[in-house]
């Protein structure tokens, strides 16, 4: 998931089919819940604050290798083309959550009422939550090469998202769950975003000062980052596995509630995209920096969501459940819009005003 990866010739493999291997690790995860029980309820003792040691390295697994990505010293170069940073950050910060919210709130608990149990309804709808409130940070370098993004200025706007997602991802997550109704401690997800955040930012940005300043940037990037970069997508699959053999009994009792959970996720990521991407082109913003920006307001920073979700409200919980299936949805959805993206590239350009992207 790594610019590597893309140089070499966009989504890889695993990535391609991230939503197959996601299926795959369901099923092996309900069948280890049902005829191994004695696997996660061993697992299930090895807990510190409500949190799974065992998950909490996978977690790590996964989101140090992205936080190696984030150049602190680009973000001085923010000014060089700010109107795709201000649609990226109104969409991500202003608008995102809130429209994930009200699609969540919408389908789960209106729409789907007869069909879903309103206590676990409203488990659903904070783990909506948790995905809305979380921007992309790794899986956009792929979506950016895709549409032939200007990869210089993406990693800016995902750089500024990490420090604003410090300060920022408690409060709005507060917000919406008590809007909901949903009691959650403020220490609870204060120390997700410390465990989740705050350290791997920190572990990878001294990481890569310190690798560079020793061996250049081009073995820290051709490397290490190369290296530690398969390790997000074999973090996530051994996670879900944990997680879905602690969800055995609830999949298989409520099968169809994963479809019901991945409607309202899909709409609400067209949504943003669509908004995103026709403000950009009514702000005459050129299609290298605008398809980007329209993606990493549509994506989601899962790995970060399942983290707080099953910190804060377990691995057998409904909100654990709904941030899964927003990796379900996320990969082939996410590649239906990069379609659109560059399919639509001259009719984005057409317009008079619009530069026209370099070839």
């Amino acid at each position: 998931m790594a610019d590597n990866q893309a140089a070499a010739g966009g989504i890889s493999f695993f990535e391609r089919y991230l939503t197959v291997w996601v299926a795959v690790c369901i099923v092996v995860g309900v069948l280890i819940g049902q005829f191994l029980p004695i696997i996660p309820e061993t697992l299930s003792r090895f807990e510190y604050a409500s949190v799974s040691i065992p998950v909490a390295i996978l977690i790590w697994m996964m989101i140090y290798p992205m936080m190696l990505k984030v150049d602190f010293h680009a973000i001085t170069q923010a000014g060089r083309k700010p109107k795709g940073l201000v649609v990226t950050l109104v969409m991500n910060w202003l608008i995102k959550p809130f429209t994930m919210y009200f699609f969540a709130w919408l389908f789960l608990r209106m729409v789907f009422a007869p069909f879903i149990p309103e206590s676990l309804a409203a488990e659903y709808i904070a783990g909506a939550v948790l995905l809305g409130a979380a921007p992309c940070t790794a899986m956009v370098f792929v979506w950016s090469y895709l549409t032939r993004g200007d990869a210089g200025y993406t990693l800016i706007q995902v750089a500024i998202n990490n420090l604003i997602l410090l300060v920022a991802y408690t409060p709005i997550v507060m917000l919406l769950l008590s809007v909901g109704n949903i009691s959650v401690p403020l220490d609870t997800v204060l120390l997700s975003v410390v465990l989740f955040i705050v350290i791997p930012l920190v572990g990878g940005w001294v990481s890569r000062e310190l690798i560079i300043r020793r061996k250049g940037e081009t073995w820290f990037r051709e490397r290490f980052v190369a290296t530690a970069g398969r390790f997000p997508t074999v973090g996530l699959l051994i996670t879900l596995v944990l997680l879905f053999s602690f969800q055995g009994e609830t999949i298989v009792n409520n099968t169809a509630h994963i479809l019901l959970i991945a409607i309202p996720l899909t709409l609400q990521t067209g949504f943003i995209f669509g908004v995103a991407y026709l403000w950009a082109r009514a702000w005459r913003i050129e299609h290298c920096v605008a398809a980007p920006a329209g993606l990493i307001g549509a994506s989601n920073f899962f790995e970060l969501a399942v983290a707080v979700a099953i910190s804060v409200f377990g691995l057998q919980s409904g909100a654990a459940l709904a941030t899964v299936v927003g990796v379900l949805v996320e990969v082939p959805v996410m590649l239906a819009l990069v379609k659109i993206a560059n399919r639509s590239k001259g009719w984005y350009e057409r317009r008079s005003g619009v530069p026209v992207s370099a070839p």
